[in-house]
């Protein structure tokens, strides 16, 4: 806006004491300050708002003008509340250093310049933005990328002074402003997209606004065209939970609470304009998801080891482009699943698998390009290649592990399962042929039912948990394992309850410590007496007798399926 508009504005009660000659100067913000020397927080361009107190005489008036001139400010407006009448040795400095002057009425407030200076440079700003939005969006749509997310937001951070960031619903990082400064911590990532996930379960319209470490945050969804119009149905007539766990967020470090419609709709359109580069990128994994389903394919009909080694060959080098010698390779196996509806979580389960592997493969600029995830009903399951080992290496110590996995992303993604769903992820161990790869795949499934048998919206198992007794009970009827574990542990609860005894954590010690008195006395700091009092009690209670291996293994099994 021009210094002539804040003039014209009655409601301002500004008088022009001083430079009618650069009316035409540009206003790029509101600056108020009664600092002698407010040089590092000017960067010009602004209209400095004074009270005076930094004068206590004539003396300190050219010092003050000089540093607002060098600083290239629009123009100084003092107040005349304290001093009346504005000095002449403030009018004659600033005509020397050609500064525009003027004085605002004591009845005008400062903040109701402040606000109607920063409300039209705003208004101004985003109409300059939103056609250089829609612009950038034509070329995205019509050509290839012209920069992906970071050039949007760039705009954000140089015409908005916006610090904004794209995360994925896992709370990976997927793009940053160059203005936004340092990478969000990983902390406050997790952080952000579960509450954006709870957020949106809740059907709440966006954005949503969080409070994280004393810092406000405005949390706008990103929905994929692409994927919204797959299959039956539109974004909007379509359950949110075949979305919410697959769709991007922006996060904004302000408060929307109070942005003008204009503002809002700017944003709504950087969302759009960001979505179509989620396509493209969706796009591009296409041919992996491809090769994937073939395998996949082949390997659940029965077909030959060598024509699945084929297109093992085939994909290799789409995965691992440059690799030498043939990968070793691992299956993970992910199902999305949800209470008491039938919506097929294969596509929803995909796409997760597809996030939450990127960071243990991130090496190289795109670690995505190491994926392959084909899915089928809730089912989705990835080919992951790893480097080739020498024969004195283990293999599984190259190969994903499945707590590491999940590591990150448990908070976030449990706030966007809400209590309705579950994802379970089971990881084989690593073979090296295409024979081998039959069993991993019923590997990986079988760690699945592990993790699907433990407490817990997101949860994993691994091929190393695969002993015989926790093989064993997934496949237990939830209604035996029930009353297996009342039979055998409610009368030492119930004690526990009425006298504080300990006597359920006496009993897993006993077993963990083999049965060995003097060990589990230690490991609980008791005296051996009280230890034998304590197990006699659960004999009692239970008539079961601990020195028999029937019945340790028996209060074994109820403990880990309790």
């Amino acid at each position: 806006m021009r210094l002539r508009a804040l003039l014209d504005t009655d409601a301002l009660g500004l008088r022009l004491l001083g430079g009618e000659d650069e009316l035409d100067r540009t206003v790029r913000g509101v600056m108020t300050t009664d600092l002698r020397d407010p040089s590092r927080y000017l960067t010009g361009g602004e209209l400095v708002l004074t009270g005076l107190a930094w004068r206590h005489d004539a003396s300190d008036t050219e010092p003050f003008v000089r540093i607002l001139a060098s600083a290239g400010v629009a123009a100084l407006a003092a107040g005349e509340a304290e001093l009346g009448d504005i000095p002449d040795d403030i009018v004659e400095a600033c005509a020397r250093h050609r500064l525009p002057l003027f004085a605002v009425n004591e009845r005008v407030a400062f903040a109701t310049i402040t606000e109607h200076v920063v409300r039209q440079v705003s208004g101004e700003r985003a109409g300059d933005l939103a056609a250089v939005v829609d612009r950038h969006r034509r070329l995205m749509t019509s050509g290839p990328a012209g920069g992906g997310p970071d050039v949007v937001l760039d705009l954000l951070g140089s015409d908005l002074d916006l610090r904004a960031w794209v995360l994925s619903p896992a709370g990976r990082p997927i793009a940053g402003s160059s203005a936004a400064g340092p990478a969000l911590p990983a902390e406050v990532c997790a952080r952000l997209a579960g509450e954006h996930l709870a957020a949106a379960r809740t059907g709440r319209r966006g954005p949503h606004r969080v409070l994280v470490n004393g810092v406000t945050y405005s949390l706008f969804p990103i929905r994929s065209s692409g994927r919204a119009s797959a299959g039956a149905g539109t974004a909007a007539s379509r359950d949110v939970r075949e979305t919410v766990l697959s769709d991007w967020l922006l996060a904004v470090e302000a408060d929307a609470g109070d942005w003008p419609e204009e503002r809002l709709d700017l944003l709504q359109g950087v969302t759009q304009l960001i979505a179509v580069e989620r396509d493209r990128r969706d796009a591009a994994r296409t041919v992996r998801r491809r090769l994937a389903q073939e395998v996949l394919e082949l390997v659940q009909t029965g077909a030959a080891p060598a024509e699945i080694a084929a297109r093992l060959r085939v994909a290799a080098p789409v995965l691992l482009p440059g690799l030498g010698a043939a990968p070793h390779w691992q299956v993970v196996v992910a199902r999305v699943e949800w209470d008491g509806d039938e919506i097929e979580g294969g596509p929803v389960a995909q796409s997760l698998l597809e996030e939450i592997l990127v960071d243990p493969l991130s090496a190289g600029p795109e670690p995505s390009d190491r994926i392959a995830v084909a899915h089928t009903g809730d089912e989705a399951i990835a080919l992951v290649p790893l480097p080739a080992v020498s024969s004195e290496q283990d293999g599984s110590e190259t190969g994903l592990l499945a707590d590491s996995l999940l590591e990150s992303v448990r908070d976030p993604l449990s706030a966007g399962l809400d209590g309705d769903g579950r994802l379970t992820l089971g990881v084989s161990a690593s073979v090296h042929s295409a024979e081998g790869l039959r069993g991993a795949l019923e590997e990986a499934r079988h760690a699945r039912r592990v993790a699907a048998a433990r407490p817990g919206r997101v949860c994993a198992a691994g091929h190393q948990e695969l002993a015989s007794h926790v093989l064993l009970l997934p496949f237990v009827p939830d209604d035996v394992r029930r009353a297996f574990t009342a039979r055998l542990l409610d009368p030492l609860r119930d004690y526990d309850r009425r006298h504080r005894a300990e006597l359920i954590p006496t009993l897993e010690a006993f077993l963990d410590c083999d049965g060995s008195w003097t060990r589990c006395a230690a490991r609980l700091h008791l005296h051996v007496n009280t230890l034998r009092y304590r197990v006699g009690r659960i004999e009692q209670l239970t008539s079961r007798d601990l020195s028999r291996l029937e019945d340790k293994l028996d209060f074994f099994l109820a403990l880990r399926m309790s």
